[in-house]
């Protein structure tokens, strides 16, 4: 019993201890569990402090980074630099760069919802040319023994305008016309007869009812005439002409009116005018050999392509230097031109930028490119190029080529073989030239010159084909600025400038006007549209109007080349002396064709 009481006191004795054993244990892991807390604890405080520090110099990093990327310059621009800048130009189109990528010329005209080719309007109007019944005809009124001799002036069309003219006032005068006599001594130097270039016999025959024409002069009772050589002055009228030369002709019975140019007013009755037109338009023409090589021309500019545009192009390097226009060529075309310029020494210093702003600069081969682009002509167009030798040669051609690929001239379609009967003279040369821009669908010119007008009037009569004539006072603005803009807005104002320029009918001839380029009292329209006086408006320029625009706004046309490389002005008044007893040197458009 002792003993099991003994076990029993053992067995509780050992359960108490193992309880306080795991009492004690159970403090030691509690402790233990408060220590780890507290460790972590102290470890997070020290770990949020390294990552603030660390924070906090980043941060200085950064800005130290910030400042020197501002304050350091940028990098010197490379070729592929520039070339990447570009391509992102063209491609966000960033109005505000000065980079001529910006302007980018499109291949394609675009649609521009008109006809290219030909004017909607042009059917209701026509050209008309018979005289009235007013009109006395030549065997009623022409005077016998009294002769009227002229002699031209100029290149090919200021003498087609000279003698057409000659008729004009042989009918004022009631004289017979003896055959013109053709310049064989300015500046184009060539030595063709009035035969070698116009078709005489219909000349004579087609005028016959209208003044006495004669071949050569006849002779005085077996002995030769002795004309009395006379200069008129420019634009003269009907009374000039009956009260000035009249009575020398009635005194001398012949009478030769030396360069004959321009010599006769734009302001006429309207049978004279309308006997202009029947000269011009249906009198005049050039000989067979020269119309039937204008004709294979034609054909072949019509193999390739149904439609082409006729450019006629002057750039000559004696053009431009009298002109005092600057190209941009630096002192290289300075020193060339102002060469040239020399020969004239009555010349005044030029103003370029005068010039040009008053629109006496032909435009360039790339800006006529450009504004015929902009007008909806696209580079699969042909163009046949009328010109002379071009100033900066290929080089200047480049650019309007890159724009029209198809590009021909006489000398490319034809060979050298076909082309020898004309090649030494310069006016049947440009009596080709004439005929195929003549035939064009539509005819361009960079100039204001003797062929643009002449063939711009004989475009209206002959149904207003496509005439398109640069407003060059408008464009040279937009030609300088055409890098700050886009191309839809650069080809937006060429069409808006273009208005009026265009050969469509109705257009309001701005400034002054010659007949031979709006024929107006030869156009007429059809039944139930307004007359020819109404469409005009009531504008119509007086003589004193007249006079002051020739004086005010002088071309190359008004300019007398002089071998000795003298020039004089001639003042287009009708009271000044008729005849020039001393030969002294008047106005001769030297830049005249």
């Amino acid at each position: 019993m002792l003993l099991m009481l003994k076990n029993l006191n053992q067995l509780i004795f050992s359960v108490r201890m193992k309880k306080k054993k795991r009492e004690r244990n159970s403090i030691l892991l509690q402790g233990s569990n408060d220590l780890f807390i507290g460790l972590n604890v102290i470890l997070c405080r020290k770990r949020h402090r390294v990552f603030s520090f660390i924070s906090a110099v980043s941060g200085c990093l950064l800005l130290l980074l910030f400042a020197f990327s501002v304050l350091t310059p940028p990098p010197t621009a490379t070729d592929h630099f520039l070339a990447h800048h570009f391509s992102v130009v063209r491609k966000t189109q960033v109005v505000e760069s000065n980079f001529d990528e910006v302007f980018q010329v499109p291949t394609s005209g675009g649609n521009l919802g008109r006809h290219l080719w030909s004017s909607n309007q042009s059917k209701f109007y026509y050209g008309c040319s018979n005289a009235s019944k007013r009109f006395q005809s030549a065997d009623l009124k022409t005077h016998p023994n009294r002769y009227l001799m002229i002699a031209t002036s100029g290149g090919l069309n200021q003498q087609r305008t000279g003698i057409i003219d000659a008729v004009v006032v042989a009918y004022i005068l009631n004289a017979t016309l003896v055959i013109p006599k053709l310049d064989h001594h300015s500046y184009w130097k060539d030595t063709s007869d009035f035969a070698e270039i116009f078709n005489v016999d219909l000349f004579i025959s087609s005028l016959s009812r209208d003044v006495e024409i004669l071949e050569e002069l006849p002779r005085n009772g077996g002995k030769a005439w002795v004309p009395r050589s006379m200069r008129v002055p420019r634009k003269c009228n009907s009374k000039c002409y009956q009260s000035r030369v009249l009575p020398v002709l009635n005194k001398r019975d012949v009478v030769e009116l030396t360069k004959f140019d321009y010599r006769l007013s734009n302001r006429l009755e309207t049978d004279l005018q309308k006997l202009r037109c029947r000269v011009n338009y249906h009198a005049l023409r050039f000989t067979d050999p020269i119309l039937e090589m204008g004709k294979i021309l034609i054909e072949r500019m019509r193999m390739k392509a149904k439609h082409f545009i006729a450019l006629h192009l002057r750039f000559e390097p004696d053009m431009l230097a009298f002109s005092g226009c600057y190209y941009g060529g630096g002192e290289k075309e300075r020193g060339e031109l102002g060469a040239i310029r020399k020969r004239w020494k009555t010349l005044h210093v030029s103003n370029p930028e005068k010039v040009r702003r008053h629109g006496r600069c032909p435009l360039t081969p790339e800006e006529i490119g450009l504004m015929l682009r902009a007008l909806g002509f696209g580079s699969d167009v042909h163009i046949y190029v009328a010109s002379g030798e071009v100033y900066g040669g290929e080089e200047t051609l480049a650019p309007l080529k890159a724009l029209f690929p198809n590009f021909h001239s006489k000398e490319t379609i034809a060979s050298k073989e076909e082309l020898a009967p004309f090649s030494a003279f310069s006016g049947r040369m440009a009596a080709l030239d004439y005929v195929v821009c003549d035939e064009s669908d539509v005819f361009v010119t960079n100039n204001n010159g003797n062929m643009a007008r002449i063939l711009a009037g004989r475009r209206r009569y002959f149904g207003h084909r496509p005439t398109i004539r640069p407003n060059t006072k408008k464009l040279y603005k937009l030609f300088l600025d055409r890098n700050n803009m886009t191309w839809d807005e650069f080809a937006s104002k060429v069409r808006t400038y273009q208005i009026g320029y265009m050969g469509e009918p109705k257009e309001v001839k701005p400034g002054r006007g010659e007949f031979h380029e709006n024929p107006d009292s030869c156009i007429c329209e059809t039944k139930g549209l307004e007359s020819s006086q109404e469409r005009n408006d009531g504008v119509e320029v007086s003589d004193e109007q007249e006079q002051q625009s020739l004086q005010s706004d002088p071309d190359w046309t008004d300019i007398d080349y002089l071998d000795t490389g003298g020039l004089s002005k001639e003042l287009p008044n009708a009271d000044s002396s008729v005849s020039n007893k001393h030969g002294q040197p008047e106005v001769e458009a030297f830049f005249s064709d």
